[in-house]
């Protein structure tokens, strides 16, 4: 295998000082254009490939930015890793996208790894957002902003949507087109949006003055279209006096989920059940019966994220913020049939 040229092998080439390669690499107007011309030359020669994370490391810190994702198949996720990387992008920046895979240990390898790789900024959906390991990474000197979770103090930043407002949203609407029968379509409970948009359904739900066994939870062990289908069997072989009539989606892949499993018995939506969905990922607008969803800001939840990282790694002045988005319900035929 070939050797890779050197700064050395440049510097002879060109026939100037190590001192003048490197100031041609980092301080380039500090070296005339032709001399400039010479260096650069003799290095598309060599095929020199500067070291790029050498040059970072003895500079303390690289310009990466890294985004430890819960769920890369959930295209949510995957929009707010946009957002974040076009931040990024425009302060010269680059985004790595690491899959947790909604698993702690792997997760904590992956700060561990991002911390030794002294990458300027750490965004992470975390599986626990009070887990330990968040502050481990804060005192060996990272930044680090929880997106998409909150905490109970306020020693991160983080962003995110105000999740019981948006259940709320959802179940006011079914009432509003006169269900009076629903199901909650959801899980696990170890969620923390789980947990919170359910408690806006019941909210909603206790305000509307209907009787609580009439929201029904049906729980799943995943936010997959998989477990889509499977809450739909399960709604579909409830007793006629509980069968709801609409159904409540704790996000979109379960509504896409539970619509496929609707039309593969036959089953009309919005005509047998009504969907309402939680997200509005591109996939509900396009789905062959367009789903009516709460909208999540995610490409802005991912551009203030990255916008905090940034912050708290160059300003000295830095104060932690904890942002919380507002929700919207997109109304389609789903439920307006």
């Amino acid at each position: 295998m070939a050797r890779a040229a050197s700064v050395k092998d440049v510097a002879a080439r060109a026939g100037v000082s190590l001192g003048t390669v490197s100031n041609v690499l980092n301080r380039p107007d500090r070296v005339s254009p032709e001399t400039r011309g010479r260096v650069e030359q003799a290095m598309r020669d060599l095929g020199f490939v500067r070291n790029e994370s050498a040059r970072q490391l003895r500079a303390g810190r690289s310009r990466t930015l890294a985004y430890v994702v819960l769920d890369v198949r959930n295209p949510f996720f995957t929009d707010v890793a946009e957002g974040a990387e076009r931040a990024a992008e425009e302060s010269d920046l680059s985004l790595f996208l690491c899959h947790s895979d909604n698993r702690a240990s792997r997760e904590a390898d992956y700060l561990a790894h991002l911390v030794e790789q002294r990458v300027q900024g750490i965004l992470v959906t975390p599986v626990d957002p009070a887990a330990p390991g968040l502050a481990e990474v804060r005192r060996n000197g990272t930044p680090l902003v929880i997106v998409d979770r909150t905490r109970e103090d306020d020693k991160f930043c983080s962003v995110a949507v105000d999740d019981v407002l948006g259940g709320r949203l959802a179940v006011e609407h079914l009432v509003e087109r006169g269900h009076t029968r629903v199901a909650f379509i959801g899980g696990p409970d170890s969620i923390g949006q789980v947990r919170d948009r359910l408690a806006g359904a019941r909210r909603a739900w206790a305000d509307a003055g209907l009787p609580p066994d009439q929201l029904v939870v049906v729980p799943t062990s995943g936010l997959t279209v998989v477990e889509g289908r499977s809450a739909g069997e399960r709604v579909m072989g409830l007793a006629a006096r509980r069968r709801p009539t609409a159904a409540f989606c704790a996000n979109d892949l379960l509504a896409l989920g539970l619509l496929q499993q609707l039309s593969t018995a036959g089953l009309a939506v919005p005509g047998d059940l009504a969907i309402v969905g939680y997200d509005d990922i591109d996939y509900a607008g396009a789905a062959a019966v367009p789903l009516t969803s709460v909208r999540q800001p995610r490409q802005e939840l991912g551009r203030r994220a990255a916008e905090l990282v940034m912050d708290e790694a160059d300003n000295p002045d830095h104060l932690h913020q904890q942002l919380v988005f507002t929700p919207e319900l997109v109304a389609r035929r789903s439920t307006l049939g």
